[in-house]
């Protein structure tokens, strides 16, 4: 019957019909001619890359009753390099494909999928990639072993030697899906990953868009992983001592995106998380500095006194919130720092600063609750109370926090709910007399609707602290889309053409 197969396999140098059989043929007795699998599969191939779309189409269907034992591999590697077809029938079939020998092999097909992630054109790795991000997450258990899991790992920490910003962003959804990796120590190896993507460990220079680009990108995929168990502390450290210093001079090419308050919300949310850090008290100072910097003093105290009787100081709502929350996180772990570390001249001013500051406060606090009064449903869903509620929230909670440090000595006992993070279901129960951050502001009306252009200034009626409640965005964080280019990581040419 040797004879007879090999007419079949001719049949690929034949006319459209005779290329239909050995579409259908080539596949059903392949398993009865090992001696001929090479020539089998070659032939198979080429129906696969038909000008015919009819005859492409049964070829790959069949394709993966050719993965039987050492030519699963083989089968998983050339699916992967269908994965760049433009027709979205064909494209689906060999999604399909693909997943059916997957529950065959798990790890053979893997291999496939990532010789072509690490040797193969843009499009077949950009494809792979992404199919590895959706597809994973929807095979069972069975399939998705520990050692699966253990093996997408080695592989994926090969390809992160060399990748752009999007493409570390997938890989990120791919390994914080994988169920082994769920556990503290999961956890603390994806910080780790992280953590060497963002190169922690050099310069930063706050002019290259492409630094800052990766170190927001990163921090942004660490975030998440962050715990009381898994901490934050070379994040927190790096951002203190390189970021903090040149936050003035931070450079980025996304449009419309207030990258100094971008760092300040990232460094806040991880400061909850820190845990021992080697320079605390230094690094508390820096970020004490930078917290005075947009704590201004009264224009009667203004060193010069030009100011005096004249124009009101800025206040930077929204930064403040994120430094002096950072602030009240760190200063837990050394709560002397304002009373033992500080001259007493200096908490002086300090004091002053928080005074003028709480003042302020107190002016806007009214006036939002007085524009909120009595609005509900709808009413709170208008791009203008979309902000003041925000607004309320950012006042509320600076408030709370100021409280804290005024006490004698000051304290770090208040817990706030930073105002971009969605409230705690408890939170919204406090009673107003706890010092409720939200009080008068209805819970999650502010982590509505993502949008760029949302950073609308909300300018309150003037007065003597007439001032701006300005750039705050209360969007949801993700990778920059689009506009990265090659930039982050430029990887190198690799082998072009069909590696069949």
């Amino acid at each position: 019957h040797k004879d007879a197969y090999q007419v079949i396999l001719d049949g690929v140098k034949g006319g459209a019909k005779e290329k239909r059989l050995a579409a259908q043929f080539i596949p059903k007795f392949f398993k009865h001619f090992p001696e001929l699998a090479d020539s089998a599969i070659n032939a198979q191939l080429d129906l696969c890359e038909d000008e015919d779309v009819s005859i492409r189409r049964q070829a790959i269907k069949e394709l993966p009753q050719f993965a039987t034992g050492d030519n699963l591999p083989r089968v998983a590697d050339i699916l992967t390099q269908l994965l760049q077809s433009d027709d979205s029938a064909e494209f689906n079939l060999v999604n399909n494909a693909l997943l059916s020998i997957f529950k065959m092999d798990a790890k053979g097909t893997l291999g496939g999928l990532f010789s072509q992630i690490l040797q193969g054109e843009d499009i077949v790795r950009e494809r792979a990639i992404k199919f590895l991000s959706t597809k994973l997450k929807t095979l069972p258990e069975e399939v998705m072993t520990k050692e699966v899991e253990e093996f997408i790992l080695t592989e994926s920490k090969k390809v992160l030697e060399d990748v752009t910003g999007e493409e570390f962003v997938l890989f990120m959804k791919i390994l914080s899906g994988l169920k082994s990796l769920q556990t503290v120590s999961g956890r603390q190896q994806l910080v780790e990953l992280v953590a060497e993507q963002a190169d922690l460990e050099q310069t930063f220079n706050p002019s290259d868009t492409d630094c800052v680009d990766r170190l927001l990108q990163c921090t942004r995929q660490a975030v998440p992983l962050f715990s009381k168990n898994v901490h934050s502390t070379k994040f927190v450290t790096y951002f203190c001592e390189h970021v903090l210093p040149n936050l003035s001079s931070l450079t980025t090419l996304v449009e419309g995106l207030d990258i100094q308050l971008e760092v300040l919300k990232l460094l806040a949310e991880m400061s909850s998380f820190c845990g021992d850090m080697e320079k605390l008290e230094s690094n508390l100072k820096k970020l004490f500095d930078k917290l005075l910097e947009y704590m201004p003093l009264p224009p009667e105290e203004a060193e010069n006194g030009e100011n005096a009787g004249n124009e009101e100081p800025k206040l930077q709502f929204s930064y403040v919130e994120c430094l002096l929350y950072s602030f009240h996180q760190l200063g837990r772990k050394l709560p002397d720092f304002l009373t033992a570390k500080l001259n007493a001249e200096k908490l002086k001013d300090f004091k002053i600063r928080l005074q003028y500051f709480a003042r302020g406060l107190q002016v806007y606090i009214r006036q939002l609750r007085l524009a909120l009064q009595g609005k509900t449903g709808e009413a709170l869903k208008t791009e203008e109370n979309k902000i003041k509620v925000v607004a309320l929230k950012i006042t509320n909670n600076i408030n709370v926090l100021i409280k804290d440090l005024f006490h004698i000595p000051p304290s770090y006992k208040s817990t706030v709910t930073l105002s971009w993070k969605p409230v705690q279901k408890a939170d919204a129960s406090q009673k107003r007399g706890s010092e409720d951050t939200t009080s008068s502001s209805p819970p999650k009306k502010a982590s509505a609707g993502p949008k760029r252009d949302a950073r609308q200034i909300y300018n309150p009626p003037s007065g003597k602290y007439s001032s701006n409640l300005g750039s705050f965005s209360y969007e949801q964080r993700g990778g920059f889309r689009g506009g990265r280019g090659r930039g982050w990581g430029g990887r190198g040419n690799r082998s072009r053409g069909r590696i069949y």
